[in-house]
C-alpha cells in the first residue's frame, strides 16, 4: 500500500491537505485508534495528515472565564498530570487515568479520542458530564463551538465535516459547590474498555440535587444522557432511597447491544447498579 505522510505546521495547512486529498486522506492524532483500524483493514488511506507538528495543539491553558482549554493533541497522560486540570477538575484527571495502559495514555490524545467517538471510551463520558464544548476549525479559517454531547451521532460517527478538525476541548469553570465523579466497570481487567461507565456532575448545596448532568458510556451508540434519572432527582434531598429509586430509571435511558462484555439485559442492570454507585459517591455516601 502506497501512503503519503504529511506533517503540516499549521491548522490552515492541515485543512488544505484534507481538502486537496478528500476521501483519500486520514487524520492522525495520537495514532492508537489509527493503528488498530489500519491493522483490521477498516481504513486504507492514500494520505495521512499528522497533526503533531502544529504549534500549540497540545497546550492546556486556563481560559478567560476560569475554565480550562485542552488542545486536541494533549495526551491523556498530559491531561492526567496537568496542574490546571487537577486543580479545576480532578475528576477528569481520574477519568483519563482509567484509559487502557500507561503506554496507551502516553500516546493517545484527548482530541483523537473525541473524534474517534468510541462509546466505550472513558474521557468523552466525563467531558459530557462536565458540559464541555468542542472547538472545531474549518477550511475557511473559521471555527464553531459544539456542545460535546451534540458532536456524537453514532458509534464512531460525529458531526465533523470532511475537512473539519477538533482544535480544542473547552471545559467551563467549576461552579461553587459542584461535585463530580467518574465510575467505570470492566469485566476482564482494569485497562479494558468499559462495560458501563458513569460521569456525573451536580450542585449539592443545601443537601439537595441541583443541575445534575449524568452520562453513561458503553451502553449505547454514544455517551447516553440519563435524563429520567436527572428529572427524578431534580430538587430532591440527598437520600439513599431517592438515589436508588432514581438509578433504577437508568435502565430505560440506555440502549446497549449484546457483545463480549455482556448481554443487553445485563448491561441495563449494570447501568442501574453503577448509576446508583456513582450518585452515592457524588453525595459522599458509602458504597454498599
Amino acid at each position: 500500500m502506497n501512503v503519503s505522510y504529511h506533517e503540516p505546521a499549521t491548522w490552515q495547512e492541515a485543512h488544505a491537505l484534507l481538502e486537496r486529498h478528500g476521501d483519500d486522506a486520514t487524520v492522525l492524532a495520537g495514532g492508537t485508534a489509527f493503528t488498530l483500524l489500519l491493522r483490521q483493514g477498516l481504513i486504507r488511506p492514500g494520505h495521512v495528515v499528522a497533526l503533531r507538528r502544529i504549534a500549540g495543539a497540545s497546550a492546556i491553558d486556563a481560559d478567560a472565564h476560569g475554565g480550562v482549554s485542552i488542545g486536541a493533541l494533549a495526551t491523556h497522560t498530559a491531561v492526567q498530570r496537568s496542574d490546571r486540570i487537577t486543580a479545576a477538575w480532578p475528576e477528569l484527571a481520574d477519568a483519563v487515568a482509567k484509559v487502557a495502559t500507561v503506554r496507551v495514555r502516553n500516546q493517545a490524545t484527548l482530541g483523537g479520542s473525541v473524534a474517534h467517538a468510541d462509546p466505550a471510551s472513558d474521557a468523552p463520558v466525563m467531558l459530557c458530564a462536565l458540559a464541555a464544548q468542542v472547538v472545531v476549525t474549518t477550511a475557511d479559517a473559521g471555527s464553531r463551538r459544539v456542545p460535546i454531547e451534540e458532536l456524537f451521532v453514532d458509534t464512531f460517527t460525529t458531526t465533523l465535516g470532511p475537512a473539519e478538525l477538533i482544535r480544542s476541548i473547552e471545559i467551563p469553570a467549576r461552579p461553587a459547590g459542584a461535585a463530580a465523579v467518574y465510575r467505570k466497570y470492566t469485566l476482564r481487567s482494569a485497562d479494558d474498555y468499559a462495560c458501563v461507565s458513569v460521569g456525573a456532575l451536580a450542585d449539592l448545596g443545601g443537601g439537595v440535587f441541583g443541575g445534575l448532568r449524568l452520562f453513561l458510556g458503553g451502553v449505547g451508540p454514544t455517551p447516553m444522557r440519563a435524563r429520567s434519572v436527572e428529572r427524578a432527582l431534580a430538587g430532591t434531598r440527598v437520600d439513599a432511597r431517592a438515589i436508588a429509586d432514581a438509578a433504577a430509571l437508568a435502565r430505560d435511558d440506555v440502549d446497549p447491544q449484546s457483545d463480549t462484555r455482556g448481554s443487553a439485559a445485563y448491561k441495563r442492570e449494570m447501568a442501574r447498579v453503577w448509576t446508583e454507585r456513582a450518585l452515592r459517591a457524588l453525595a459522599g455516601m458509602p458504597i454498599s
